[in-house]
Parts: C-alpha cells; structure tokens; sequence
C-alpha cells in the first residue's frame, strides 16, 4: 500500500512538473517574432511527424490556405464555367465570378474555395486555363493580383501582340505562339460590351529565352495577316499620348446673370440681382485733412511810373504812327477810343 502511495505522489509531482514547463516556454515563446516562431516551428514540424501533422490540420482549417484569385476571365464566363474548370483538382466549397453592381457585366476576375488545403495545392501546381477561349491565371487569394507576377524578369518576359484578325481567338494565339516555349498567360483583348475583338493581345512566357524566340521568328503570320510582336513595356511606352496641362485648357467661364454675352439678346440692360441707384455710404465728418496750400510767389513791387496825355494823329496813308516807346523797350498798349 505504501509502495502505491509513493507511485502516485510521483506522478502528481510529474504532472505538476510538466505544466509548469508549459507556462515557462508560453512566457518565453511571447516575446518572440513571428519570423522566429515559422523557423522553430518549421524544424520541429521535419524532426517530428506530430507536430507536422498538426501544423496541416490548423493550416488546412484556415480559408487563406484554400481561396483562389482567378484572373484573366472571359466577359461571358459564369460561376457554373468558372468552378467545372477547377473541379478537377478537388471538391470546392465556393466558387463565384464578381460582376459589376453598376452594370450587371463580369469585372474578369472570380474566386474559388476549396474544402481541403490539398486541391488549393494542385490547383497551384498548373495555375493557367483555357476557360471560355481566354487563359485564365490563378493564385492565392491572400497575393492578390500579384500571385505569379512578381518575378522582375516580367517586363522582358510579356509581349504585345498586334495586328491581330477578328477571326483569331485566344486559343489560336496560344496554339500560334505555344511553339516558342511554355506560356504563362495569354489572351486577346476583347471589347467589354460588344464582346469582339480589339485587334491585340498579350502573350506572358515562363522564360526570358521563349520570349526572345517569338521576336526573333520571321514567320509572324496569323489569320492572313503579319502580326507586330514586341515587348508590352515598349508599346506601353510609345502609346502615351501628351495633355495640355490644366492651365491650358479651355474652360468656359460663367458670367453673372444680367450681364450681356456674346450672341444672346437680352430685354433689360441692368443686371439680375441689382437695385440701382446704390446708395453709398456717407464719409464720417472726420475726412481727410487737406493737403498745405503752397503760399504765393514772392514779387516785389515796382514803383508805378506816369506819363503825360499824348493825341494821335491819323496817317494819311492810314497807317498807324511810330508807337511810343516805354520802360525797358516795351512798347504801351494804347485802348481804342
């Protein structure tokens, strides 16, 4: 009896070891990193199958794990189109194409939901479809649009692909151009409300090299016609065209109403809005002080000087005398009489 007594006195102080060392590693597991607890989790997930199983399990039970972004879709691709495509990899959960609350028309992206984390992974695994004649490209919904183009080797890998016929569709420009190496997206751009052609397309390789291959092939001829095959960034470039800027354009400018404009008659000329006469507001009695007056010119008087009484006589030729002579040789001027 005692020797049992013992035996479980052993294991309560085991069990209360054993949780103590659980708090303890919470504590120091707190102040940890995200980064730092990946990289230890991530080795004891290869060291013990355990830890790895439970990592899937938590993992698989996360929708971020199995939601796709779907991008690339035709304008006329449904949810039913959408989700018979990616049913092969697996059961999905939920599967729908967004539309545009305005106009009612497909916005060319969608989404699909796995039920299980591994049909999200072989979904991955070939993430390009032909649906509805486009190649669509998919990627996990938390990457957003950037999924599989983030490389920088995207710009020398993309092609514009011009002079295309109406006649070719998207599954003839893939078939056309899939003979340089493997495509990672493709289409031909359609108009988004007749749903035709708009005479271009796109072309995205896996490598560098294919795409060096498809402008350097002397045979681009597709639909009877020779097509232009550059790198998208160098047409992207060259389709920019140049705005006045917003102080050049011209801008109406509204006139008051009443006042008279250019080509309107009008019944009244005293404009909309207006009483006259104003009245105008009085100047306080405090006005302005007047400027200084300038004071008079100095002039120094001069003694008057008179003369005698002298009678004129007439000329016979009617001409008038010698006028007598005054001061400083000014002549006098003498009233008719």
């Amino acid at each position: 009896m005692e020797d049992m007594k013992k035996r479980k006195l052993e294991d309560l102080v085991a069990e209360d070891d054993e949780v103590s060392s659980v708090e303890e590693l919470r504590t120091l597991l707190d102040p940890l990193a995200k980064p730092q607890l990946v990289d230890l989790l991530a080795k004891l997930g290869s060291q013990y199958t355990s830890i790895a199983d439970e990592i899937r399990s938590l993992a698989s039970a996360d929708p971020v794990h199995r939601k796709l972004f779907v991008r690339g879709l035709a304008w006329n691709t449904t949810s039913e189109t959408l989700c018979d495509a990616f049913r092969v990899h697996g059961e999905i959960e939920e599967g729908a194409v967004i539309y545009d609350k305005a106009t009612g028309k497909s916005r060319g992206y969608g989404f699909i939901t796995y039920k299980h984390m591994e049909s999200t992974q072989s979904a991955l695994k070939a993430p390009s479809k032909l649906i509805d004649g486009r190649l669509a490209v998919c990627n996990l919904a938390c990457e957003g649009l950037s999924g599989t183009s983030t490389t920088p080797d995207l710009s020398q890998r993309k092609l514009y692909i011009g002079g295309l016929s109406p006649e070719v569709t998207s599954e003839m420009l893939l078939n056309f151009f899939g003979r340089h190496g493997d495509i990672e997206e493709g289409s031909v751009a359609y108009d988004k409300d007749t749903n035709e052609s708009r005479g271009f397309g796109f072309v995205t390789y896996k490598t560098v090299e294919s795409a060096k291959k498809a402008i350097d092939d002397p045979q681009k001829t597709l639909g009877g016609r020779n097509l232009i095959v550059k790198l998208a960034d160098s047409h992207k470039g060259r389709t920019i065209q140049t705005q006045l800027p917003a102080a050049m354009v011209p801008m109406a400018l509204p006139l008051a109403a009443g006042y008279s404009q250019p080509g309107k008659a009008h019944a009244s000329t005293t404009p909309v809005g207006y009483n006259y006469p104003q009245s105008v507001v009085p100047y306080p009695d405090s006005s302005y002080p007047s400027p200084p007056t300038a004071s008079a010119p100095y002039h120094p008087m001069q003694n008057q000087v008179s003369y005698a009484q002298v009678s004129l006589k007439k000329d016979s030729l009617g001409l008038p005398p010698t006028p007598p002579v005054g001061m400083a040789g000014y002549p006098y001027y003498i009233p008719k009489r």
